[in-house]
């Protein structure tokens, strides 16, 4: 979860070099609840890892570069 677009879109960019993620991250949108402005939303930055190859702890921690945070399904 990420403060904004910007943020996202550096986020998923960095993944490929950081952590080897081969296809690209889904971007989402996460309105807060009741509000419409783009202002006041946060963004999702969907990585699948099924495998379970990719590190929580070093995810959070590269989101928290970012003012973001792992957001567990």
């Amino acid at each position: 979860m990420l403060p904004d677009r910007d943020a996202a879109e550096e986020v998923a960019e960095e993944l490929a070099d950081r952590f080897g993620v081969v296809e690209e991250p889904q971007l989402v949108r996460d309105a807060l609840a009741g509000e419409d402005d783009a202002e006041d939303a946060q963004w999702l930055v969907v990585v699948e890892d099924p495998a379970g190859r990719l590190d929580p702890a070093a995810l959070d921690e590269f989101a928290a570069e970012y003012e973001g945070w792992l957001e567990k399904p």
